[in-house]
């Protein structure tokens, strides 16, 4: 039985102390003949190499030896055994942490480095281990903890990981704190360094160099490798070097020299100093220089020369002497300005230094300038119009003249452009512009530039163009009731000429596009914004747009309103063509045409079927809850037939059997029927029969009919209606039959009251007809052509908006109603 010796746990330190350098060594433990694994009990100082067990157990017994490698060779050392034994004569008991390994008080740290702190107690039961910063902020993210939390890691040390750190050693009999501070530095870095330069005698030399590091640097300033110290014309301020009135004796190679206690660093550049007598090979002056009478020229001068010359100009043979017009810049040039003509002539610069003297000539020829003669001038236009903006000059002949134009602040491409601007004038003065069938898109400014090789000068111009109002905005419906809606609107852009009335449309989906309403007002002015639709169909959806005009024409329309449905109302349209006829034995067959769904003014809607005998009083009734309820069938077995027989007409085509043909039975006495939906350019077989309850008699002879070709399937296209004063005058396209189709012989226009069903037919041979409507209901028109093979296609129905006498000239002047073929 093993016994421990000290209540306490047990502290066994085993040292080795090779010759090497501590950060190019690692320590390891071998336990028994193999490795000795760390955890919260045991740990490893990498600083000191000693093995810490925090509490000693039965199981550590046995023999310890020391590994320490060289990380650069790789090469081992093994120390010599150690055993551990346990003492028999004791009682371990429980203590506080008690702390072996601790980092110092001041750890330095390079930036950019490493760091590790170690931090391990002794103690029962085994201590926890937890770091923490003192100034209670949390430790950088990057930082990893190792061996049970027994080392902390900080990769990538920064300034802003500086500061002090805390290792709190606790366990349930209390907890001890170790502290240490890490203090940030740098080795010195540029950020700045000198290059080499190049440099004329007399002139001055700056070199400036900037480092970072902590602490912060000290300069140094060598020469050839010598210090460098502040003299005469030398002024040296840390990282700064001034050299004035540069001569030959400080050519060399000079070092800016940063350094702190961790670190130097040189920065390296040479200093050339150029002596030379001024040459012109190079920098000739220009040979000839064009100014215009009354403008500015500069001609310079730039000898190559170190030191810099004194500058000499001559006119020919004479000096030129410096006066409120002539003067000389300190690099040699010469400005004259308010030129003359006698200011023509060969101009001379003469360059002169230590080294030696040099000159160059030029020549000045004086132009007249370029003047505008006809400049644009601003003009008010109609949208479709044509003018030309003139742009004439006098200028110099001899020179080259270039006119450009443009608009709003860009060039004018007349290749791009061409279909509206046009450049023309047709001599080398005038450069005028044509701008063609104008657009509101042209207003704007308009800028003629000229220039020759002497001057340049513009002249430009406003165009204001006037047009049909822009679109009016924000078309709201405010209220709807079955047959009214009140809209409100804001007024678009009057593009320079007031707004004199609006026009309010609608669409439904029932109507052939946007189709003008009657509103209240009748005539809306141009200062109004609000107006109620009236005589609108109950329980249809509408959307309405406004579209304003001025004396210039009408513009384009709103956008379209939200879509609104009108309230429901009792119906007030009556079925059309009520008829009957067909049924069989004891039957009473009732057909009529149905309401359009536009005219049904609400929600389900059906029929009331009405009938009596003839002579009788009392009707009998029905109702057919479908709207498209189109006929009725009455059956009473006790009403005796009208007539004693009827007859069968039974017809099939050629090219058909008998025994599939088709049969139309007659009612009473009928002596004749019309037989329907028959092709066209076909032979058929006609027979008749006689029936009564008794069974059917015997066929008559066949009859063999050809019937005619068939009618025109195109329907008529570009139908345009107008009104003037009571009449509605309409035209549309001439329908050609094809070849299979029978010719137009006619056209039919169909014409009824809104809410009416019954429809009235004028027949015409003309593309044209002339109605005379009613003042106070909308009309709804069809136009078919008609042929020998019956009538042809119909055309969409067109919805003609019920007119005033306040009005009529508005809808004369202002709407036409294009249909094209569908």
């Amino acid at each position: 039985m093993i016994t421990v010796l000290c209540p306490e746990s047990f502290y066994y330190p085993l040292s080795s102390s090779p010759h090497l350098e501590k950060k190019e060594l690692s320590y390891a433990w071998i336990f028994n003949e193999y490795p000795s694994y760390q955890d919260n009990r045991r740990f490893v100082s990498q600083e000191t190499g000693n093995l810490y067990i925090a509490k000693v157990e039965k199981s550590d017994v046995g023999n310890y030896t020391c590994v320490v490698t060289n990380t650069v060779t790789n090469h081992k050392v093994l120390g010599p055994p150690t055993p551990l034994i346990l003492r028999n004569d004791g009682v371990m008991g429980e203590y506080e942490p008690k702390i072996e390994v601790q980092f110092p008080e001041t750890v330095p740290a390079e930036k950019g480095t490493t760091v590790k702190l170690e931090c391990f107690a002794l103690g029962n039961p085994v201590p926890t281990i937890l770091w923490r910063r003192a100034d209670g902020k949390p430790i950088a993210r990057k930082a990893r903890r190792h061996k049970s939390d027994g080392i902390l890691e900080i990769p990538n040390f920064q300034q802003e990981d500086a500061g002090s750190y805390e290792c709190v050693a606790e366990n349930s009999r209390g907890k001890n704190i170790a502290k240490g501070q890490l203090i940030f530095y740098a080795q010195p870095n540029w950020v700045q360094k000198i290059n080499d330069i190049h440099v004329a005698m007399e002139e001055s030399v700056f070199w400036e160099c900037k480092a970072n590091g902590r602490p912060k640097p000290t300069y140094r300033w060598l020469k050839n490798g010598d210090p460098l110290l502040t003299r005469d014309r030398i002024q040296i301020e840390q990282g700064t070097l001034n050299i004035t009135i540069v001569n030959l004796s400080d050519a060399g190679m000079y070092q800016c020299v940063a350094e702190n206690k961790h670190g130097v660093i040189f920065s390296s550049a040479e200093l050339s100093v150029i002596a030379e007598s001024p040459d012109f090979s190079r920098t000739l002056l220009k040979r000839v220089t064009l100014v215009k009478v009354g403008g500015e020229v500069i001609i310079e001068c730039k000898p190559k020369a170190s030191p810099r010359p004194v500058y000499t100009w001559r006119k020919g043979r004479e000096i030129l002497r410096e006066n409120e017009r002539i003067t000389i810049s300190e690099d040699g040039n010469l400005r004259i300005i308010n030129v003359t003509k006698s200011d023509a002539g060969s101009y001379t610069c003469i360059a002169t230094n230590h080294f030696g003297t040099a000159s160059s000539t030029g020549n000045v020829i004086v132009k007249d300038p370029t003047k505008v003669m006809v400049p644009p001038s601003s003009m008010d236009v109609t949208v479709g119009e044509s003018i030309v903006l003139p742009c004439q000059v006098t200028h110099d002949h001899s020179l080259d003249i270039v006119f450009t134009w443009s608009f709003n602040g860009h060039l004018i491409d007349f290749d791009k452009d061409g279909d509206h601007f046009e450049r023309v004038g047709g001599q080398d003065s005038a450069g005028d512009l044509m701008i063609r069938n104008i657009q509101l898109k042209h207003a704007g400014k308009y800028v003629c530039m000229v220039q020759t090789s002497v001057d340049k000068l513009t002249a430009a111009a406003d165009l204001i163009v006037r047009g049909p109002p822009g679109p009016p905005e924000a078309v709201t419906i405010d209220e709807i009731t079955d047959t009214t809606a009140q809209l409100s609107w804001r007024p678009g852009p009057d593009n320079h000429s007031p707004i004199t009335m609006y026009v309010i449309q609608a669409r439904t989906p029932f109507s052939v596009g946007w189709q003008a309403v009657s509103t209240v007002p009748e005539l809306v002015d141009g200062k109004t914004f609000t107006a109620t639709v009236v005589g609108l169909n109950p329980w249809v959806e509408y959307e309405f747009r406004t579209v304003a005009a001025n004396v210039i024409g009408i513009g384009e329309p709103s956008r379209p309103s939200e879509k609104r449905r009108t309230e429901e109302a009792l119906p007030e349209v009556t079925p059309a063509n009520v008829s009957g006829g067909g049924g069989s034995k004891s039957e009473l067959v009732i057909t009529w045409e149905t309401v359009p769904e536009e005219l049904q003014n609400g929600r389900g809607f059906g029929y009331v079927v009405a009938f009596r005998p003839h002579g009788k009083m009392i009707w009998m009734l029905t109702v057919l809850a479908s709207a498209d309820a189109s006929r009725y069938v009455f059956r009473n077995e006790s009403v005796r037939p009208f007539s004693p027989f009827e007859v069968k007409v039974k017809y099939w085509r050629h090219d058909d059997k008998e025994e599939n043909a088709r049969k139309i039975r007659t009612v009473g006495n009928q002596t004749s029927t019309k037989i329907t939906n028959l092709k066209g350019s076909a032979l058929y077989h006609l027979a008749v029969k006689a029936y009564n309850s008794a069974g059917t008699g015997p066929s008559s002879a066949t009859v063999n009919v050809t019937t005619r070709k068939p009618p025109p399937s195109q329907p008529p296209g570009n139908i345009i209606w107008n009104s003037s004063d009571s009449k509605i005058i309409l035209n549309w396209d001439q329908v050609k039959a094809l070849d299979n189709e029978s010719e137009v012989k006619g056209y039919k226009v169909l014409y009824r009251w809104n809410r009416q069903s019954s429809t009235s037919v004028i027949e015409t041979n003309k593309t044209s007809v002339e109605l005379s409507l009613p003042f106070d209901e909308d009309y709804i028109i069809e136009i078919k052509p008609f042929s020998d093979g019956g009538d042809g296609s119909s055309s969409e129905q067109i919805r003609i908006p019920k007119i005033s006498s306040k009005n009529s000239f508005l809808a004369f002047s202002s709407f036409l109603l294009c249909h094209s073929p569908r």
